[in-house]
This record gives structure tokens, sequence and C-alpha cells, in this order.
């Protein structure tokens, strides 16, 4: 496990030790095993295994793990302000919650927005939860990939900045427990993945550009 991942969660695992030491020191069981039961569950949210971007030049990358939850056609209205295939991918609380880069390529625009905080499922979570909009400009295309927060998943961590230079599969950001992430990819682009499938970031191959 990372050690900048894990220590996004300091508060929450010093909270948990604080309950389990108290609980095992009194003999309160009740405290001390649901307390020992939330810090495995936390340290399993909080992993970030490592991960090998595959070397094809023309891979669109997921930007997180999760399930494909839809794929639609669009007009992106913030960024490149064209019609776009986004690729949406639901985060549960047991999926891996670090973001990748979808593609190599310099951050050029990082926009957070307040909101609310449905279910990421639900219809509403795209347009009215609280989200951080990125784009990622590259060789071919700018993408844009949108941080959703959900009815669980509150915080939204960014760890580049603006002007930085990204590797494809390089991390980027995170969300806190349960949430949606979402890829813009150019019109041109092949959709590689369905709807239901599972997909890794930075290494499940979400859409091809037209070969060069």
């Amino acid at each position: 496990m990372r050690f900048q991942t894990l220590f996004e969660g300091r508060w929450i695992f010093a909270a948990l030790c604080f309950l389990a030491v108290v609980g095992g020191a009194l003999t309160w069981w009740w405290l001390l095993i649901p307390a020992l039961l939330l810090i495995v569950f936390c340290i399993n949210f909080f992993r970030d295994p490592e991960r090998v971007a595959p070397a094809d030049p023309n891979a669109i990358l997921a930007a997180a793990d999760g399930t494909v939850a839809d794929i639609t056609e669009m007009e992106e209205g913030e960024v490149v302000k064209q019609q776009m295939k986004r690729v949406g991918i639901f985060l549960s609380v047991f999926d891996v919650h670090t973001n990748r880069a979808p593609i190599d390529g310099k951050v050029s625009y990082i926009q957070h927005y307040p909101g609310t905080y449905h279910d990421a499922r639900h219809a509403k979570a795209s347009t009215e939860n609280e989200a951080q909009t990125w784009a990622f400009e590259g060789d071919r295309s700018t993408l844009v990939v949108r941080q959703i927060t959900g009815a669980i998943a509150r915080r939204i961590v960014a760890w580049s900045k603006l002007g930085d230079t990204v590797r494809k599969g390089e991390r980027f950001g995170m969300i806190r427990f349960g949430s949606r992430t979402e890829i813009f990819c150019p019109i041109s682009c092949e959709i590689t993945v369905k709807i239901g499938d599972k997909v890794k970031g930075g290494e499940t191959v979400i859409a091809r550009y037209p070969a060069a």
C-alpha cells in the first residue's frame, strides 16, 4: 500500500485504533471486535496496488476500478465542448478508489463543483453531485475525466496539479468510499468495454484511438 493513500485515511485509522485499544484494555469485546473489523475494511479500502499500463499507444485506459455503468454519446460542454463518448464507471466501497490518468498528457484543466450526494448510481449523480473535472491534453486529443462523489463518498482528493505532466496509468487523485468516475473519449474512438464489465484503473483498455 502506498503511504500517500494510507495518509489520506489517517484520522479514520487513528479513531478506529483508539477504539480497539480502549476496547481491548477494558475487555469490551463488543467494542473491540467491530473496531478491528472496521480497521480491516479501511486497510482494504485504502489499498493502492501497482499497475502496469499497456504499451499500446492507441489505448485509452480506465481512470478507476469498478463496473462500467453506462456508455453514451453526448456533448461534453465544459472543456472540449463537442460530442464525445462517455464511459461511466461505478466504484463500490470494495473497489480501489485511486484514480489514474487514461492517457499520457498534461493536466490542462481542473475545476471543483459543490453539490448534493445522491447515490452514485442515480441518474442525477452526474449533474447534481459534488464533482471535480479534469482534462488531460495528449498528443492525439484532450480527454476529460470527472470524479463524482456518492451517498457515502464525500471527499475528492487531488494529488496532481494544473500543468503537471502525467504518464498513462499514473495516479492523479482518489475519491473516498464509493463513487463514480466518467471518462469522455473522442467520438472517433472505438469503445472496447460494455456495460457490466469490471475494469481496473490504469490497466483496462476502455477505448482506442483510430490507427494513426
